[in-house]
């Protein structure tokens, strides 16, 4: 990912939120027979303060990437969209995309059955928080057996990055008075209306003024 200063994050901070709040990642090998991608939910190491994130795969996919025995490439995608030259009012532009991500490299680690079956059993915690009645992977009708057999065909991984390159690109570059219109155009009901982008810009651009004023 080409990098940009002014667009860079560096902040682990930062950085932990985006991983948090997008758990769906891609998962990237180089293999002898070329390229090779997955998608799965990760979720941050909770033993760590860093940016170790945890996951699982299922079989063969741990074979296919080598898991364990070579780089992983981990994209996690925040939220991005359409960013139209005609929000630009006047002035000279040209279509562009917002977007916040980041790529996290390394060599992870292999977990053993009873540490994957706690990434398996936090991961199901996670998303079924938000239901009504909760089905978590314990509770009936699955039982021991079958959760079981659920761990033994996946694999679960560990990888702290070696290599970490993120980028938060949301119009740091534009007047403020063009940042609120974006903002206001993202907000709305239009074609290319996101929230979730909107937010993200208000966030990013509320904490540049803070820190222009300290």
């Amino acid at each position: 990912m080409r990098q940009n200063p002014s667009f860079a994050m560096t902040d682990v901070a930062e950085l932990r939120r985006l991983i948090d709040l997008n758990p769906w990642m891609t998962l990237v090998s180089h293999t002898d027979e070329g390229l090779v991608a997955s998608h799965y939910a990760v979720l941050l190491d909770d033993d760590r303060d860093d940016l170790t994130i945890v996951g699982h795969v299922g079989k063969p996919d741990d074979l296919i990437h080598g898991l364990g025995q070579r780089e992983l490439l981990v994209v996690v995608q925040g939220p991005h969209g359409y960013i139209s030259p005609g929000w630009y009012g006047d002035a000279a532009g040209v279509p562009t995309w917002n977007f916040v991500s980041a790529h996290l490299t390394g060599v992870p680690e292999v977990l053993t059955a009873e540490e994957n079956l706690r990434v398996l059993e936090r991961l199901v915690a996670r998303f079924e928080a938000h239901q009504p009645e909760p089905r978590l992977m314990w509770a009936p009708p699955n039982d021991p057996a079958y959760v079981e057999r659920l761990e033994k065909g996946t694999v679960g991984f560990r990888l702290t990055p070696t290599r970490v390159a993120a980028k938060r690109k949301l119009s740091q570059n534009k007047t403020p008075e063009v940042v609120e219109t974006i903002i206001a155009e993202l907000s709305g009901d239009g074609p290319y209306a996101d929230a979730r982008l909107a937010d993200e810009m208000r966030r990013a651009h509320d904490a540049m003024a803070e820190a222009r004023r300290a």
